[in-house]
């Protein structure tokens, strides 16, 4: 989304996260909602597939949609917006190793306006 002052929100990242359905686990003890200049988004969501490339279904799992997003004041380049998509992968790495066993991750880059 553009407003009419130029800023923009763009989709650095996105993807899910999913962790066995009998973990009470709260993604905010490991990750948090911001990330440098970056905003860190997730939601509950109904699995995207029904099952993992191994053939193990995703019904017992749940499933977030995540989101990397960040605001600009005006659009950046397709170079600026790459180059903080991967900072922002870079920094967001450890902290997904740092989550408990059974989380698993899908991220990609994005760069879509939102």
């Amino acid at each position: 989304m553009t407003d009419s002052q130029g800023r923009a929100a763009i989709r650095l990242l996105q993807g899910y996260l999913w962790h066995p359905a009998e973990a009470d686990l709260d993604l905010e003890s490991y990750l948090p909602r911001e990330l440098d200049e970056a905003y860190l988004l997730w939601d509950v969501v109904q699995p995207p597939f029904a099952f993992f490339e191994n053939g193990e279904p995703t019904a017992n799992q749940t499933f977030y949609q995540f989101t990397v997003l960040q605001v600009y004041d005006a659009r950046p380049s397709a170079e600026e917006l790459n180059a903080d998509a991967l900072a922002a992968s870079g920094a967001l790495g450890p902290l997904l190793e740092a989550t408990p066993g059974g989380v698993g991750w899908q991220l990609w880059e994005d760069l879509r306006e939102l």
